[in-house]
């Protein structure tokens, strides 16, 4: 299909050029810094709750990225470690673990990823408050359609690993 298709498959095909985008400049920090992919949406995920407040578990990290418990200790004991993340006992529940990103996985990843995230606040400076709200409406409404659209998939054989699996390959 071409562009000429509409201005919604234009939307469409935007949004697959930023995915690819961003996923091959989080394959570049990765390899930079002796990760795997996952590792990044790992530290992404638990960076993502520490901003929201929620409690970070391996429950939620192995949950958000589609792993099995022995996969999320896997990813969790190598970022344990290179340094980037640790473990913490809950002081109101003793056995449960949380997890807590180190301030080395944090000014790696400012280091790299910060001009891009400036250059992206810079840019809405361009727009007015109701449009950044119809953009931030827009998004939230795509990712909501694409979260439904995963939780849809049909689930994988019995033995077959996830591709978000660092134990796999």
């Amino acid at each position: 299909m071409t562009d000429e298709a509409g201005p919604d498959l234009r939307l469409v095909h935007q949004l697959r050029a930023i995915t690819i985008e961003l996923n091959l400049l989080g394959g570049e920090f990765a390899q930079r810094n002796r990760l795997h992919p996952t590792d990044l949406r790992a530290l992404v995920c638990l960076l993502d709750a520490a901003r929201a407040g929620t409690p970070a578990t391996p429950g939620l990290v192995g949950a958000q990225l589609g792993l099995n418990s022995a996969g999320t200790t896997a990813l969790l004991d190598r970022l344990e470690r290179l340094g980037h993340v640790r473990r913490v006992r809950d002081t109101r529940d003793r056995r449960r673990v949380l997890l807590a990103v180190e301030e080395r996985a944090v000014a790696l990843g400012q280091a790299f990823f910060g001009p891009l995230i400036s250059g992206i606040v810079e840019t809405g400076q361009d727009f007015s408050e109701p449009e950044l709200a119809a953009v931030r409406r827009f998004l939230g409404a795509v990712q909501g359609i694409v979260a439904e659209q995963r939780a849809a998939a049909p689930e994988r054989p019995p033995g077959t690993p996830s591709p978000a699996d660092p134990t796999a390959g």
